[in-house]
């Protein structure tokens, strides 16, 4: 029996030592059911392991997202598996929606078997086949129209949320849907949905909407709680409690398990994409109530969370850093955009998040994901800017980079001049730009995974070329990322790779195969093996598992069929005899093709400059000093393929030059003489790119026609609405980023002396403040005093002083606090300065609304 035995371990030894070694990232979350303690603190049944689960809201099973794949003729089920696919290699692990009800019920409440069912049972199962643990809102309350009209035909298509938790006909109409929801069986899963291990949790409804008394708010609460638990459901229940901040006494004392909350730091729907720097607005979640012993013996749940109509890939870490500081155990995204139509961004315009079109914003994801799993609940690192460091986080405004680097994982969203910290024991790289690992030449996202010493699988996805704001108003027909499948540049520099591995196709329809010279070769988007020379690579196949994917596995959008693109915003001024470096983004550059800068002073003399090209996507040219005498400078791109040109702005045949070039577009700059007065606002040509909103309830914001005939942004104040109390402090504020403002004029900075704000009050003695932001976030103001006649009042640099920065767009929930103050002020320098506020005050209660109008900011 002993020999037997040993010869059985020595068979499993050879065994195990022939086999693969797939190394794993970092240790995934437990499997099973999860419970609430006594504390408050959501925990793994088995083991008692705290629970951290981090991850997106995914929506394609249900309404627009669902329409949408209908209108382009995609497969729903080959979507979804494309997107989840994604989402695992994100490293994602948590997955919430609200369901929408309206689509699977009628209006009593009965549960319809029907295609928007079949594919959210889809959707379950293939995340829980990625590991992707999951928690459902069964009651959206929402209809499914938006941005659409309304097609539902559920209870929410009769119910109001207002009406919703009082009407005895909507309340058991939504007991009987729970009921039939928790009870119903998943056909791939065979589970019915209350006894699915993977289903952690159910949050009851999605932002209700309540009122005073609070009694009846409990009552709700409570009874939809006892329904779910009525089914022999033993999951926590979930009720959110951010949503009507005026009855929260009210869900506090509700018998359910959990709290959830969301977090949209600068509101949502800017219509535009907001620039600067927002990490202030994310550097805290504090919970007003988080003493409160009804409060700390719940668990907590963020089920929606965005940096709303930004790009910048340095949000989402700090958020996950200040979840896990609030006592947050699960946080999800809203919402991740479909593979399909992330072209267009046509899904909730305000949100973009995608892994193929917004590469570096995914990757800081997948940052943020660690981020979440890492850090301790309740941990805190200190107000911003010395937490931009924590961990082995780096986040950096500035690089656009956020990092994360230990031993064995090593992401970053932007090139940096970081060394993975042990180099031998580096297992997973994933990054957009360059390191000392990947010098890659192409925009797209690529991941590394080292399946064993010398062999690792490297993942490269298309260039994604950004061609217009994609926060602005949206159509399928549009499209604002552009994806292209261009051979690129890539050198690895692995020690256990060696600098002349071989690479292989691993995808299907990719037959690659190449040897490195020096760690060089180049690469079209898929998957590859790369092996150490003599290393034996025949124990990996396409079908090989890893992890949870397959190692051929690959889901990328077709190339965008285009053509060339170009964006470009030209500078607002340019100094008279100085050099005026232009740039901008142009896609479909070809390795024999050049690039051309047509440069015309108006109209005098005409160049032709050679530009050049720093980065793939990037065009830039020098127009020099001898071109730039006071004036106006025209100019174009022209691409030349071949014998073949095409001019830009608007894509046209033919050069600028030539005798019958007969369109007219062309982009423009004045060139002004030192000391010119320099914009930083007018309104009668920047309403599309700055934020004014009211602060106060009772606040707005319009356009008017001055008396002289130009156009004036106003903010108005009306009177105290019944019931509510005078407002106090900030009233309404108008904030404008320009920084690229200064660009064309930088050798005048030191020259300019003073602000000039045109504008006037309706109300005298208003009280109002002009603020100047900085690259870092530190605010400086100075008083604005205001007539009642329009007229410029001028507010010399000297006299602005360090100040708190009113975080506007507003915060949402408005519990989160509505300004920021640095540790410590540098002495201003206008230089670093990007963002400009007015913030008016309240004044004292009128019985008519009050108004104060700007016409123009600049500096002098």
């Amino acid at each position: 029996m002993t020999q037997r035995c040993t010869l059985l371990l020595a068979f499993l030894f050879f065994l195990a030592a022939s086999l693969p070694m797939l190394a794993q990232p970092a240790p995934k979350q437990p499997g099973g059911a999860v419970v609430v303690d006594k504390n408050g603190v959501l925990r793994w049944q088995k083991g008692g392991q705290e629970v951290a689960l981090f991850g997106v809201n995914y929506t394609a099973p249900f309404a627009y997202s669902y329409r949408a794949l209908q209108k382009l003729g995609v497969n729903h089920e080959q979507a979804i598996r494309q997107d989840v696919y994604h989402l695992s290699r994100l490293g994602v692990d948590a997955f919430r929606v609200h369901v929408w009800d309206v689509e699977i019920t009628d209006t009593t409440g009965n549960l319809l078997e029907n295609e928007h069912l079949r594919l959210l049972d889809f959707l379950v199962n293939e995340l829980k086949q990625r590991g992707i643990r999951i928690i459902l809102t069964p009651i959206a309350y929402w209809n499914n129209g938006y941005p659409e009209p309304d097609t539902g035909t559920g209870f929410s298509s009769i119910f109001s949320k207002g009406e919703a938790y009082t009407n005895p006909r909507a309340i058991a109409a939504q007991e009987r849907y729970l009921t039939q929801f928790l009870n119903h069986q998943n056909p791939y899963t065979k589970t019915l949905n209350r006894e699915d291990p993977d289903i952690l949790a159910f949050e009851v409804c999605n932002e209700p909407r309540y009122h005073q008394p609070e009694s009846e708010v409990t009552s709700f609460a409570n009874r939809m709680a006892a329904a779910i638990r009525a089914t022999g459901c033993r999951k926590p229940v979930f009720y959110n409690v951010s949503e009507n901040p005026d009855v929260y006494q009210a869900v506090l004392n509700a018998k359910v398990d959990g709290l959830t909350f969301q977090w949209y730091p600068q509101g949502l729907v800017a219509n535009h994409a907001l620039r600067g720097n927002f990490l202030p607005y994310v550097d805290q979640y504090p919970i007003p109530y988080r003493t409160d012993p009804r409060f700390t013996s719940k668990a907590r749940m963020v089920y929606e969370f965005e940096s709303a109509d930004i790009t910048q890939p340095v949000m989402y870490p700090f958020m996950a850093r200040s979840f896990r500081a609030a006592g947050f155990q699960w946080a999800t995204q809203f919402a991740y955009d479909p593979l399909a139509i992330a072209y267009a961004n046509t899904e909730y315009q305000t949100h973009y998040l995608n892994l193929a079109y917004t590469p570096a914003k995914a990757i800081s994801l997948l940052i943020a994901g660690q981020a979440f799993r890492t850090v301790k609940r309740g941990q805190s690192f200190g107000r911003y800017p010395q937490d931009s460091v924590f961990g082995d986080f780096l986040v950096s405004y500035r690089r656009q980079l956020s990092q994360l680097n230990t031993p064995e994982e090593f992401y970053y969203t932007a090139s940096t001049a970081a060394a993975p910290k042990q180099p031998g024991k580096l297992r997973h790289l994933a990054g957009v730009g360059s390191s000392t690992v990947v010098r890659y030449g192409g925009l797209g996202a690529y991941f590394l995974d080292r399946l064993a010493p010398g062999v690792w699988r490297l993942e490269v996805m298309p260039d994604a070329v950004p061609i217009r704001d994609p926060f602005e108003k949206a159509s399928l027909s549009k499209s604002v990322t552009q994806i292209l499948w261009n051979e690129q540049p890539l050198q690895v520099s692995l020690s256990d790779l060696g600098s002349s591995f071989s690479l292989k196709g691993l995808n299907e329809g990719n037959t690659a195969q190449a040897q490195a010279a020096e760690g060089r070769v180049s690469v079209r988007p898929g998957v590859y093996l790369l092996a150490a020379a003599g290393k034996s690579t025949a124990a990996y196949t396409a079908k090989t598992a890893f992890n949870h994917l397959l190692l051929g596995e690959f889901a990328a959008p077709a190339p965008s069929a285009l053509g060339a693109q170009v964006r470009h915003t030209p500078p607002v001024q340019a100094t008279a005899g100085q050099p005026l470096r232009l740039r901008a983004t142009i896609s479909g550059v070809g390795p024999g093709d050049s690039v051309l800068l047509v440069a015309q002073h108006y109209y005098g003399r005409t160049r032709t400059l050679p530009t050049t090209s720093p980065a793939y996507g990037t065009a830039e040219a020098t127009v020099p000093a001898d071109l730039l005498y006071p004036g106006q400078l025209r100019y174009w791109l022209v691409l030349k393929k071949g014998a073949q040109a095409l001019t830009f702005p608007g894509g046209f045949s033919g050069q600028p030059r030539d005798w019958d070039y007969a369109h007219a577009e062309h982009w423009e700059v004045p060139i002004v003489a030192a000391g010119t007065p320099l914009p930083l606002f007018a309104a009668s040509r920047d309403q599309e790119q700055i934020e004014a909103r009211g602060v106060a309830n009772n606040a707005w914001t319009d356009y008017v026609t001055t008396p002289a005939g130009t156009l004036a942004l106003r903010l108005v104040q009306g009177p105290p609405r019944a019931g509510q109390p005078a407002a106090t402090g900030p009233v309404a504020s108008l904030r404008a980023f320009f920084g690229d403002k200064l660009a064309g004029r930088q050798a005048d900075l030191a020259g300019f002396t003073e602000v000039v704000v045109r504008a006037r009050s309706s109300q005298p003695g208003a009280r109002a403040k002009v603020t100047l932001t900085t690259r870092d976030a530190v605010t400086y103001s100075a008083p604005l005093p205001l007539g009642t006649e329009l007229q410029d009042v001028r507010l010399p640099l000297s006299a602005f002083r360090p100040d708190a920065l009113l975080l506007m767009p507003r915060p949402y929930p408005g519990f989160n606090a509505l300004q920021y103050q640095p540790a410590s002020a540098p002495a201003f320098r206008l230089s670093e300065a990007e963002v400009l506020q007015v913030v008016w005050e309240s004044g004292a209660a009128t019985k008519a609304p009050v108004h104060l109008d700007i016409e123009t900011i600049g500096l002098r």
